[in-house]
């Protein structure tokens, strides 16, 4: 009788995937739950048994190697159908609706994912989606046009109810050829974004000059004027449109800082307060990252 291949364990699929999306040890350690000992210890064990080295450490961080990325396609995949079957077996526990607010670019990036599982566990909630900037959403949220909200750093309100739900780095983008122009074309959000703030301050106290070339509410706008040569912008650790790249101190630009993403509640409802609980889960257990 044939020997059966072994199986691949989920837990070290999602550690990989992080790890290869978000291009750190501590910061995936920190979404599972782990020491980052022993999330490395994972990592040891999915090469060993592939037999393959799945990540390299580089300048601009951890990376994965030919194999990681082949293999990064297909765990997303596996830990998908995974979280499917989990969530097609969970009851119902809440009925009724719940009104979400999100950036633009969150939702495109994380909620698809998070939305689609919380339908399959609660099937009898409604959930009623809202894009706009993260100052607007606060504002909604204030006057009671809103449940609760994503929100980035630099926004909450004094007082509020924010649960951070993930931190990463902040990184320029852009083709390499606008890099090198002075003053250095910028499109950003408009003045209110805690992006725009990071990266203006940054420049300034590196002494590089700019201009406000293009303004957009969102980053997929921003990525627009990108891909037309016209200007660079920042963006969290994705994947980006093909011929943009992630740029930095080779090209002459300062470190941006970190920034986090939070969950502002407001007055609870058991309908909201399940659907926070959701997202604060998938993003503490990897789920809400494996797309992205």
């Amino acid at each position: 009788m044939l020997a059966l291949p072994p199986g691949l364990d989920p837990d070290l699929l999602r550690s990989f995937v992080l790890i290869a999306e978000g291009g750190s040890f501590t910061r995936a350690a920190q979404a599972v739950g782990r020491t980052q000992s022993a999330v490395s210890m994972q990592i040891r064990r999915l090469e060993e048994m592939l037999g393959q080295p799945l990540l390299l450490r580089g300048a601009r961080g951890v990376e994965p190697t030919a194999h990681g990325q082949w293999l990064l396609e297909r765990a997303r995949r596996i830990l998908a159908l995974n979280d499917e079957i989990v969530a097609s077996f969970r009851q119902p526990e809440v009925a009724g609706h719940v009104r979400l607010g999100s950036p633009d670019d969150y939702a495109v990036r994380w909620l698809p994912g998070i939305l689609a599982r919380y339908a399959a566990s609660h099937p009898a909630v409604q959930v009623e989606v809202t894009c706009a900037p993260s100052n607007e959403l606060v504002e909604r949220l204030a006057a009671g046009e809103l449940d609760l909200t994503l929100l980035s750093e630099g926004n909450e309100p004094p007082g509020g109810r924010v649960r951070w739900l993930w931190r990463g780095p902040l990184l320029w983008v852009g083709l390499e050829e606008v890099v090198r122009r002075r003053p250095l074309p910028l499109t950003l959000a408009r003045g209110g974004c805690s992006w725009r703030r990071a990266a203006v301050e940054a420049l300034e106290a590196a002494g590089l000059p700019w201009r406000m070339a293009y303004t957009s509410a969102s980053l997929s706008g921003c990525l627009a004027v990108v891909l037309a040569g016209l200007a660079v912008t920042v963006a969290m650790p994705s994947p980006l449109p093909q011929g943009v790249r992630r740029l930095g101190r080779e090209e002459g630009l300062p470190d941006l800082p970190d920034f986090a993403i939070g969950l502002l509640r407001g007055p609870g409802t058991p309908v909201a307060e399940a659907l926070a609980c959701h997202i604060e889960e998938s993003f503490r257990t990897g789920e809400a990252l494996e797309a992205a």
